[in-house]
Protein backbone atom coordinates (compact mmCIF):
# COMPACT_ATOMS: atom_id res chain seq x y z
CA UNK A 1 0.00 0.00 0.00
CA UNK A 2 1.31 3.51 -0.82
CA UNK A 3 2.50 5.64 2.10
CA UNK A 4 -0.40 7.43 3.79
CA UNK A 5 -0.33 11.23 3.59
CA UNK A 6 -1.99 13.79 5.84
CA UNK A 7 -3.62 17.00 4.64
CA UNK A 8 -4.21 19.54 7.41
CA UNK A 9 -6.79 22.28 6.77
CA UNK A 10 -6.86 25.27 9.11
CA UNK A 11 -10.30 26.84 9.40
CA UNK A 12 -13.82 25.47 9.25
CA UNK A 13 -15.41 28.23 7.20
CA UNK A 14 -16.57 28.05 3.59
CA UNK A 15 -13.10 27.44 2.13
CA UNK A 16 -12.07 24.92 4.75
CA UNK A 17 -15.28 22.90 4.47
CA UNK A 18 -15.16 22.75 0.69
CA UNK A 19 -11.48 21.77 0.64
CA UNK A 20 -12.03 19.04 3.24
CA UNK A 21 -15.04 17.59 1.42
CA UNK A 22 -13.40 17.63 -1.99
CA UNK A 23 -10.20 16.05 -0.70
CA UNK A 24 -12.05 13.32 1.15
CA UNK A 25 -13.92 12.44 -2.05
CA UNK A 26 -10.78 12.50 -4.18
CA UNK A 27 -8.31 10.66 -1.94
CA UNK A 28 -8.17 6.94 -1.12
CA UNK A 29 -9.30 6.23 2.45
CA UNK A 30 -5.84 5.55 3.87
CA UNK A 31 -4.90 9.22 3.41
CA UNK A 32 -5.95 11.52 6.25
CA UNK A 33 -7.94 14.75 5.88
CA UNK A 34 -7.78 16.79 9.09
CA UNK A 35 -9.80 19.97 9.72
CA UNK A 36 -8.74 22.25 12.58
CA UNK A 37 -11.09 24.89 13.99
CA UNK A 38 -11.68 26.65 17.31
CA UNK A 39 -15.45 26.26 17.16
CA UNK A 40 -17.80 23.32 17.18
CA UNK A 41 -20.16 24.48 14.42
CA UNK A 42 -20.18 25.97 10.95
CA UNK A 43 -22.52 28.95 10.50
CA UNK A 44 -23.63 30.08 7.04
CA UNK A 45 -22.67 33.76 7.21
CA UNK A 46 -24.58 34.89 4.06
CA UNK A 47 -27.78 34.22 6.01
CA UNK A 48 -26.89 36.69 8.79
CA UNK A 49 -28.80 39.32 6.80
CA UNK A 50 -31.96 37.24 7.09
CA UNK A 51 -31.26 36.38 10.72
CA UNK A 52 -30.97 40.05 11.74
CA UNK A 53 -34.42 40.79 10.30
CA UNK A 54 -36.03 37.70 11.81
CA UNK A 55 -36.14 35.49 8.73
CA UNK A 56 -33.78 32.83 10.13
CA UNK A 57 -32.70 31.37 13.44
CA UNK A 58 -29.21 30.25 14.42
CA UNK A 59 -30.34 26.62 14.33
CA UNK A 60 -31.48 26.90 10.72
CA UNK A 61 -28.11 28.12 9.44
CA UNK A 62 -25.70 26.19 11.70
CA UNK A 63 -24.29 22.68 11.40
CA UNK A 64 -22.04 20.81 13.88
CA UNK A 65 -18.54 20.30 12.53
CA UNK A 66 -18.49 16.91 14.25
CA UNK A 67 -20.82 15.63 11.53
CA UNK A 68 -17.88 15.69 9.12
CA UNK A 69 -16.58 12.59 10.91
CA UNK A 70 -19.26 10.57 9.14
CA UNK A 71 -17.55 11.43 5.87
CA UNK A 72 -14.12 10.35 7.07
CA UNK A 73 -12.88 13.88 7.83
CA UNK A 74 -11.06 14.18 11.15
CA UNK A 75 -12.02 17.29 13.13
CA UNK A 76 -9.59 18.77 15.67
CA UNK A 77 -11.10 21.45 17.90
CA UNK A 78 -8.93 24.01 19.63
CA UNK A 79 -7.01 27.27 19.46
CA UNK A 80 -4.11 27.41 17.03
CA UNK A 81 -1.17 28.71 19.03
CA UNK A 82 1.58 28.43 16.41
CA UNK A 83 2.22 27.44 12.81
CA UNK A 84 5.54 26.29 11.37
CA UNK A 85 4.91 26.57 7.62
CA UNK A 86 8.32 25.14 6.68
CA UNK A 87 7.62 21.93 8.63
CA UNK A 88 3.84 22.15 8.22
CA UNK A 89 3.42 21.72 11.97
CA UNK A 90 0.46 23.29 13.78
CA UNK A 91 0.32 23.65 17.55
CA UNK A 92 -3.26 23.26 18.78
CA UNK A 93 -4.03 23.47 22.52
CA UNK A 94 -0.56 22.24 23.41
CA UNK A 95 -0.49 19.36 20.94
CA UNK A 96 1.04 19.27 17.46
CA UNK A 97 -0.85 18.39 14.29
CA UNK A 98 1.58 17.59 11.50
CA UNK A 99 0.68 17.58 7.82
CA UNK A 100 2.38 16.52 4.64
CA UNK A 101 0.24 19.21 3.02
CA UNK A 102 -1.13 22.34 4.71
CA UNK A 103 -4.08 24.50 3.63
CA UNK A 104 -4.63 27.81 5.41
CA UNK A 105 -8.27 28.93 5.35
CA UNK A 106 -8.52 30.79 8.66
CA UNK A 107 -10.54 33.68 7.28
CA UNK A 108 -10.45 37.31 8.33
CA UNK A 109 -10.54 38.24 12.00
CA UNK A 110 -13.07 40.92 12.95
CA UNK A 111 -11.61 43.70 15.10
CA UNK A 112 -14.23 46.28 16.21
CA UNK A 113 -12.06 47.09 19.25
CA UNK A 114 -9.58 48.92 17.00
CA UNK A 115 -12.04 51.84 16.73
CA UNK A 116 -12.83 53.45 20.11
CA UNK A 117 -16.41 52.85 21.20
CA UNK A 118 -17.49 50.86 18.14
CA UNK A 119 -18.01 47.51 19.87
CA UNK A 120 -20.05 49.14 22.64
CA UNK A 121 -21.98 51.48 20.38
CA UNK A 122 -23.71 49.19 17.93
CA UNK A 123 -24.32 45.74 16.50
CA UNK A 124 -21.77 43.86 14.38
CA UNK A 125 -24.01 42.00 11.95
CA UNK A 126 -21.03 40.09 10.53
CA UNK A 127 -21.17 37.71 13.51
CA UNK A 128 -23.90 35.38 14.70
CA UNK A 129 -24.14 37.06 18.10
CA UNK A 130 -24.13 40.53 16.55
CA UNK A 131 -26.85 39.69 14.04
CA UNK A 132 -28.97 38.22 16.83
CA UNK A 133 -28.35 41.31 18.95
CA UNK A 134 -29.48 43.56 16.10
CA UNK A 135 -32.59 41.44 15.61
CA UNK A 136 -33.48 41.80 19.28
CA UNK A 137 -32.82 45.56 19.22
CA UNK A 138 -35.02 45.95 16.16
CA UNK A 139 -37.89 44.25 17.96
CA UNK A 140 -37.95 47.19 20.40
CA UNK A 141 -37.18 49.87 17.83
CA UNK A 142 -40.09 52.25 17.27
CA UNK A 143 -38.42 54.75 14.99
CA UNK A 144 -35.57 57.23 15.01
CA UNK A 145 -32.25 57.33 13.22
CA UNK A 146 -31.03 53.92 12.02
CA UNK A 147 -27.44 53.97 10.75
CA UNK A 148 -25.56 51.31 8.76
CA UNK A 149 -21.79 51.82 8.87
CA UNK A 150 -18.74 50.33 7.18
CA UNK A 151 -15.78 51.00 9.47
CA UNK A 152 -13.07 50.57 6.81
CA UNK A 153 -13.04 50.60 2.99
CA UNK A 154 -12.15 46.89 2.64
CA UNK A 155 -14.22 44.06 4.10
CA UNK A 156 -15.55 40.67 3.11
CA UNK A 157 -18.80 40.35 1.15
CA UNK A 158 -18.77 43.87 -0.36
CA UNK A 159 -22.51 43.81 -1.10
CA UNK A 160 -23.57 42.98 2.47
CA UNK A 161 -23.79 46.47 4.04
CA UNK A 162 -25.80 47.74 1.08
CA UNK A 163 -28.07 44.71 1.29
CA UNK A 164 -28.39 45.29 5.05
CA UNK A 165 -29.54 48.87 4.56
CA UNK A 166 -32.18 47.85 2.02
CA UNK A 167 -33.41 44.91 4.11
CA UNK A 168 -33.66 47.14 7.17
CA UNK A 169 -35.68 49.64 5.16
CA UNK A 170 -38.04 46.85 4.13
CA UNK A 171 -38.23 45.64 7.74
CA UNK A 172 -39.24 49.10 8.94
CA UNK A 173 -41.87 49.33 6.24
CA UNK A 174 -43.33 45.95 7.22
CA UNK A 175 -43.40 47.09 10.85
CA UNK A 176 -45.14 50.30 9.77
CA UNK A 177 -42.45 52.45 11.34
CA UNK A 178 -40.83 53.60 8.11
CA UNK A 179 -42.36 57.08 8.34
CA UNK A 180 -40.84 57.46 11.79
CA UNK A 181 -37.42 56.12 10.75
CA UNK A 182 -34.51 57.90 9.09
CA UNK A 183 -32.08 55.43 7.52
CA UNK A 184 -28.52 56.47 6.64
CA UNK A 185 -25.55 54.54 5.31
CA UNK A 186 -22.07 55.88 6.13
CA UNK A 187 -19.39 54.16 4.06
CA UNK A 188 -15.62 54.39 4.39
CA UNK A 189 -15.30 53.50 0.70
CA UNK A 190 -15.87 56.01 -2.12
CA UNK A 191 -18.61 53.97 -3.81
CA UNK A 192 -20.48 50.67 -3.43
CA UNK A 193 -18.53 47.59 -4.58
CA UNK A 194 -16.01 49.75 -6.41
CA UNK A 195 -13.95 46.84 -7.73
CA UNK A 196 -16.90 45.76 -9.89
CA UNK A 197 -16.66 48.92 -12.00
CA UNK A 198 -18.61 52.19 -12.24
CA UNK A 199 -21.72 50.79 -13.92
CA UNK A 200 -22.54 48.18 -11.28
CA UNK A 201 -21.40 50.47 -8.47
CA UNK A 202 -23.76 53.20 -9.66
CA UNK A 203 -26.59 50.70 -10.02
CA UNK A 204 -26.22 49.58 -6.40
CA UNK A 205 -26.12 53.16 -5.19
CA UNK A 206 -29.29 53.92 -7.13
CA UNK A 207 -31.02 50.91 -5.55
CA UNK A 208 -30.13 52.16 -2.08
CA UNK A 209 -31.08 55.80 -2.64
CA UNK A 210 -34.32 54.86 -4.42
CA UNK A 211 -35.54 53.48 -1.09
CA UNK A 212 -35.01 56.81 0.64
CA UNK A 213 -31.76 55.75 2.31
CA UNK A 214 -29.24 58.58 2.61
CA UNK A 215 -25.82 57.45 1.38
CA UNK A 216 -22.62 59.10 2.65
CA UNK A 217 -19.46 57.71 0.98
CA UNK A 218 -15.88 58.43 2.08
CA UNK A 219 -16.76 58.73 5.75
CA UNK A 220 -14.05 56.93 7.71
CA UNK A 221 -15.21 56.53 11.31
CA UNK A 222 -12.60 57.34 13.96
CA UNK A 223 -14.63 57.04 17.15
CA UNK A 224 -18.07 56.16 18.46
CA UNK A 225 -19.38 57.99 21.52
CA UNK A 226 -21.73 55.21 22.53
CA UNK A 227 -23.26 56.93 25.55
CA UNK A 228 -24.15 59.98 23.42
CA UNK A 229 -24.88 57.81 20.36
CA UNK A 230 -22.62 59.85 18.15
CA UNK A 231 -20.20 59.02 15.31
CA UNK A 232 -17.03 60.96 14.52
CA UNK A 233 -15.34 60.75 11.12
CA UNK A 234 -11.85 61.48 9.81
CA UNK A 235 -13.19 64.23 7.52
CA UNK A 236 -14.47 66.19 10.52
CA UNK A 237 -18.10 65.22 10.11
CA UNK A 238 -20.24 63.96 12.96
CA UNK A 239 -23.53 62.08 13.01
CA UNK A 240 -26.01 60.95 15.62
CA UNK A 241 -27.87 57.65 15.70
CA UNK A 242 -30.48 55.77 17.69
CA UNK A 243 -29.58 52.29 16.39
CA UNK A 244 -26.25 51.38 14.79
CA UNK A 245 -25.50 48.35 12.60
CA UNK A 246 -21.88 48.11 11.52
CA UNK A 247 -19.25 46.20 9.56
CA UNK A 248 -16.06 46.13 11.67
CA UNK A 249 -12.41 46.40 10.59
CA UNK A 250 -10.88 43.15 9.31
CA UNK A 251 -7.38 41.74 9.82
CA UNK A 252 -5.52 38.46 9.45
CA UNK A 253 -5.14 36.32 12.60
CA UNK A 254 -2.03 37.16 14.66
CA UNK A 255 -0.79 33.57 14.48
CA UNK A 256 -0.18 34.01 10.74
CA UNK A 257 1.93 37.11 11.28
CA UNK A 258 3.97 35.29 13.91
CA UNK A 259 4.48 32.45 11.43
CA UNK A 260 5.89 34.82 8.80
CA UNK A 261 3.03 34.14 6.41
CA UNK A 262 1.81 37.71 5.88
CA UNK A 263 2.91 40.29 3.32
CA UNK A 264 3.04 44.06 3.82
CA UNK A 265 -0.62 44.16 2.81
CA UNK A 266 -1.45 42.32 6.03
CA UNK A 267 -2.72 39.23 4.20
CA UNK A 268 -1.23 35.93 3.01
CA UNK A 269 0.32 36.34 -0.47
CA UNK A 270 -0.40 33.47 -2.88
CA UNK A 271 -0.07 32.64 -6.54
CA UNK A 272 -3.30 33.99 -8.04
CA UNK A 273 -4.06 30.86 -10.04
CA UNK A 274 -2.76 28.00 -7.86
CA UNK A 275 -3.09 29.64 -4.40
CA UNK A 276 0.36 28.34 -3.45
CA UNK A 277 2.31 30.25 -0.80
CA UNK A 278 6.09 30.66 -0.81
CA UNK A 279 6.34 27.59 1.42
CA UNK A 280 6.47 24.14 -0.13
CA UNK A 281 3.16 22.25 0.00
CA UNK A 282 1.40 25.12 1.78
CA UNK A 283 -1.63 26.86 0.24
CA UNK A 284 -3.75 29.81 1.34
CA UNK A 285 -7.33 30.54 0.30
CA UNK A 286 -10.41 32.56 1.13
CA UNK A 287 -10.62 35.78 3.12
CA UNK A 288 -7.15 35.41 4.63
CA UNK A 289 -5.30 35.82 1.32
CA UNK A 290 -4.51 38.98 -0.62
CA UNK A 291 -4.65 38.76 -4.42
CA UNK A 292 -3.93 42.00 -6.32
CA UNK A 293 -5.90 42.72 -9.49
CA UNK A 294 -4.75 44.60 -12.57
CA UNK A 295 -6.65 47.77 -11.60
CA UNK A 296 -4.66 48.03 -8.36
CA UNK A 297 -7.34 46.80 -5.97
CA UNK A 298 -7.40 43.35 -4.33
CA UNK A 299 -9.75 40.55 -5.24
CA UNK A 300 -12.83 40.99 -3.03
CA UNK A 301 -13.16 38.74 -0.01
CA UNK A 302 -16.27 36.64 -0.51
CA UNK A 303 -17.54 33.12 0.04
CA UNK A 304 -17.83 32.42 -3.68
CA UNK A 305 -14.12 33.02 -4.15
CA UNK A 306 -13.26 30.94 -1.07
CA UNK A 307 -15.26 28.06 -2.52
CA UNK A 308 -13.74 28.28 -6.00
CA UNK A 309 -10.23 28.58 -4.58
CA UNK A 310 -10.83 25.62 -2.27
CA UNK A 311 -11.97 23.46 -5.18
CA UNK A 312 -8.79 24.32 -7.10
CA UNK A 313 -6.49 23.68 -4.13
CA UNK A 314 -8.21 20.41 -3.24
CA UNK A 315 -7.89 19.12 -6.78
CA UNK A 316 -4.21 20.08 -6.99
CA UNK A 317 -3.37 18.50 -3.64
CA UNK A 318 -5.18 15.33 -4.66
CA UNK A 319 -3.23 15.29 -7.93
CA UNK A 320 0.04 15.71 -6.04
CA UNK A 321 -0.77 12.83 -3.70
CA UNK A 322 -2.24 10.36 -6.16
CA UNK A 323 -0.37 11.33 -9.31
CA UNK A 324 -3.68 11.22 -11.15
CA UNK A 325 -5.58 13.93 -13.02
CA UNK A 326 -4.52 17.36 -14.21
CA UNK A 327 -3.90 20.38 -11.97
CA UNK A 328 -6.54 23.11 -11.95
CA UNK A 329 -6.27 26.92 -11.95
CA UNK A 330 -8.41 29.59 -10.30
CA UNK A 331 -9.64 31.99 -12.99
CA UNK A 332 -11.10 34.83 -10.91
CA UNK A 333 -14.70 34.04 -11.78
CA UNK A 334 -17.41 34.75 -9.25
CA UNK A 335 -20.95 35.86 -8.57
CA UNK A 336 -23.17 37.07 -5.76
CA UNK A 337 -26.78 37.79 -4.90
CA UNK A 338 -27.78 41.30 -3.82
CA UNK A 339 -30.82 41.33 -1.54
CA UNK A 340 -32.98 44.43 -2.00
CA UNK A 341 -35.97 43.63 0.22
CA UNK A 342 -39.61 43.19 -0.82
CA UNK A 343 -38.88 39.54 -1.70
CA UNK A 344 -36.44 40.52 -4.45
CA UNK A 345 -32.73 40.18 -5.14
CA UNK A 346 -30.31 41.07 -7.90
CA UNK A 347 -27.54 38.83 -9.17
CA UNK A 348 -24.06 39.86 -10.27
CA UNK A 349 -21.60 37.65 -12.12
CA UNK A 350 -18.26 38.28 -13.75
CA UNK A 351 -14.56 37.68 -14.31
CA UNK A 352 -12.46 39.57 -11.78
CA UNK A 353 -9.18 38.60 -13.43
CA UNK A 354 -10.19 40.35 -16.65
CA UNK A 355 -7.86 43.19 -17.66
CA UNK A 356 -7.61 46.10 -17.47
CA UNK A 357 -10.71 45.93 -15.21
CA UNK A 358 -13.08 43.18 -14.05
CA UNK A 359 -16.02 42.44 -16.34
CA UNK A 360 -19.17 42.15 -14.24
CA UNK A 361 -22.84 41.94 -15.24
CA UNK A 362 -25.78 42.72 -12.95
CA UNK A 363 -29.17 41.07 -13.38
CA UNK A 364 -31.80 43.44 -12.07
CA UNK A 365 -33.64 42.60 -8.83
CA UNK A 366 -36.54 40.19 -9.13
CA UNK A 367 -38.37 37.56 -7.14
CA UNK A 368 -36.62 34.93 -9.25
CA UNK A 369 -33.17 35.80 -7.89
CA UNK A 370 -34.43 35.96 -4.32
CA UNK A 371 -35.89 32.47 -4.69
CA UNK A 372 -32.60 31.34 -6.22
CA UNK A 373 -30.72 32.59 -3.15
CA UNK A 374 -33.07 30.70 -0.83
CA UNK A 375 -32.46 27.51 -2.81
CA UNK A 376 -28.71 28.20 -2.84
CA UNK A 377 -28.63 28.44 0.96
CA UNK A 378 -30.39 25.10 1.40
CA UNK A 379 -28.35 23.32 -1.27
CA UNK A 380 -25.05 24.64 0.09
CA UNK A 381 -25.70 23.46 3.64
CA UNK A 382 -26.92 20.09 2.42
CA UNK A 383 -23.90 19.50 0.17
CA UNK A 384 -20.98 20.66 2.28
CA UNK A 385 -22.09 20.12 5.89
Amino acid sequence: MPVAKSVVILGGGVGGLVAANQLRRALPKHHRVILVDRGDAFVFAPSFLWLMTGGRTAEKISRPLGRLGRKGIEVVRGEIAAIDPARRDVTVDGGVVRGDYLIIALGAELAPETIPGLAQGGHNFYTLAGAEGLRDALAWFRGGKLVVLTATPAYKCPAAPYEAAMLLEYYCRKRRIRAQTEIELYAAEPAPMGVTGPALSSAVREMVEAKGIAYHPEHQVTAVEHAARRLRFANGAEASYDLLAYVPPHRAPLVLREAGLLAETGWVPVDRTTLETRFERVWGLGDVVGIPLALGKPLPKAGVFAQREAEVVAKNVACAITGKGKPDRFDGGGECFIETGYGKAGFGTGNFYAEPVPVVKLHRPSRYWHAAKVLFEKAWLRRWC
